[in-house]
């Protein structure tokens, strides 16, 4: 049962809510409905407040998508949620609305009543050490996903007074995070690991906690984050509010969320890749990595391509691939899960304010970007799991925009494109460009591109864009995706082990 018993102010305000059906609701939704919805209920009519629908009207916000209908009066009626939805449908919002409106009401609540009086220190002259104890808790996989969420709590609650979001992740300062939980803000956005380094060292006290968030949890344990997420969720009360977030329901999700969530209010959006017209997928094959490295320069050149991630599969590969573009006369630059948190902020503002418009990255840019300009993605190299394809391409064509998703394929990777479109659900088209046909490559013995070397393809040594290095490429290089093994935001025995 939902934990309509407990006496806390946000629980309190959620009793006050009318009742939701209990019966799964599943909508299949073409992406047109899934971004945006013309007619219909508008967000006052959710049950949001005048301050938090203002803020949503000066941020650009029109109609609530089908995962915000039915999420956010759920939500605000103190409802644990499983919630299944594709990328691009309103997640974010989806979830963090209904709790700043929980921390609306409760403010009004609070208006006209006294102030607490701060402890005293005993007469000792010294302050206590300082603990913030959040009433909120969003766990994501990603750093930039965090900073995705934390800005969009400021935006969605700029109207409310007192209403502090910190983000806790790795590649910060631990004294520049201490210095803001010293404020002891009410939301507290993490990735997992960051989180229990501040818990073992007695900084955050979750035993006041009245609402979890845990979203892209299918993602936090494909990377290996369960042991993390129960230990945190061991730290914090039983009668909490729990809301799920993920791709999928099923497989290892299902243990979880039996284990964490209390009579959920279960909604699946189920989302037909085939009909996602808005974004032109194409295949093009290449023979190896000279011949992708010049069709990538020749289609990186389109008039029509405002600006463009390209993903590659390890973080080497990255950092070479922006420095040979960088050489060729692109303004591009790198990212992925070993560059410093402070330059991982410098490139996205970088993108965001237009001075780089090439971002070569690893999959850490996979979820939690939205880039109005992004009007072309290339997978340089296919992602390791057919998921992460839809994730990858749904970086353009946001909120209806037009967008253009390109896969530079060798012929043995025949197996991994298959994997994606069965995934998809649809085939997809091949194009040739004329000057860069492909001939028939053999794969090598170890199923992979040859990069360089005697009786391989790309035998000139993987030189690439002019840049004279001649230096091979190669396939090494930890394969990062963003989820692997990382200093400080990774499963505790990654950290552990660095």
């Amino acid at each position: 049962m939902t934990s309509s018993n407990t006496t806390s102010p946000l629980n309190a305000i959620a009793d006050q809510a009318l009742g939701l059906a209990d019966a799964p609701v599943q909508i299949d939704a073409a992406p047109a409905a899934a971004e945006a919805v013309s007619t219909g209920p508008t967000f006052a009519s959710l049950g949001l407040s005048a301050e938090v629908v203002s803020a949503l009207t000066a941020a650009g916000y029109q109609n609530p998508t089908l995962v915000q209908q039915r999420a956010i009066p759920a939500g605000i009626a103190g409802r644990d949620l499983l919630v299944s939805s594709p990328t691009g449908s309103g997640k974010t919002a989806a979830f963090m609305l209904p709790a700043i409106e929980r921390f609306a009401q409760l403010q009004k609540a609070q208006a006209s009543q006294p102030r607490e009086p701060r402890p005293a220190d005993g007469g000792r002259g010294r302050r206590p050490k300082p603990v913030a104890r959040p009433t909120m808790l969003v766990l994501t996989p990603t750093r930039e996903l965090a900073m995705q969420v934390t800005t969009a709590a400021a935006t969605y609650g700029k109207h409310l007074k007192c209403l502090r979001t910190v983000s806790i992740l790795g590649g910060v300062a631990y004294g520049q995070q201490l210095m803001l939980l010293a404020k002891n803000p009410e939301i507290l956005v993490a990735t997992p690991g960051r989180l229990i380094d501040h818990l073992e060292r007695g900084c955050i006290d979750l035993s006041q906690l009245q609402i979890l968030v845990l979203d892209e949890a299918d993602r936090m344990l494909d990377m290996g984050f369960i042991e993390d997420i129960e230990t945190i969720v061991e730290a914090m009360p039983a009668t909490r509010q729990t809301m799920l977030f993920s791709a999928t329901l099923d497989g290892k999700i299902g243990s979880l969320t039996g284990r964490l969530l209390k009579d959920p209010e279960r909604i699946e959006i189920v989302q037909r890749m085939e009909q996602r017209t808005n974004i032109a997928q194409t295949v093009h094959y290449v023979d190896d990595r000279d011949h992708k490295d010049r069709l990538l320069d020749h289609l990186l050149r389109d008039e029509g391509l405002d600006q463009a991630i390209v993903f590659t599969a390890t973080k080497i590969d990255a950092d070479q691939l922006a420095g040979r573009l960088a050489d060729a006369g692109f303004e591009s630059a790198a990212l992925h899960g070993d560059l410093p948190q402070g330059a991982r902020n410098r490139t996205i503002r970088a993108l965001r304010e237009r001075r780089v418009r090439v971002l070569v990255a690893t999959d850490v840019a996979a979820r939690g970007i939205d880039i109005p300009g992004i009007t072309h993605v290339f997978n340089y190299d296919l992602p390791k799991f057919a998921e992460d394809y839809v994730h990858r391409i749904g970086r353009t064509g946001r909120a209806g925009r037009s967008g253009i998703a390109v896969s530079l394929v060798h012929h043995a990777e025949q197996g991994a494109l298959k994997r994606i479109e069965r995934f998809v659900r649809t085939p997809l088209p091949v194009n040739v460009v004329e000057g860069f046909e492909p001939r028939k490559a053999e794969p090598t013995g170890n199923g992979r591109l040859g990069f360089g070397g005697r009786g391989r393809p790309g035998g000139n040594g993987g030189r690439r864009f002019g840049s004279g290095s001649g230096k091979p490429v190669g396939n090494g290089g930890s394969r990062d995706g963003g989820y692997g093994a990382r200093r400080n935001d990774g499963p505790r025995t990654a950290r552990r082990g660095s």
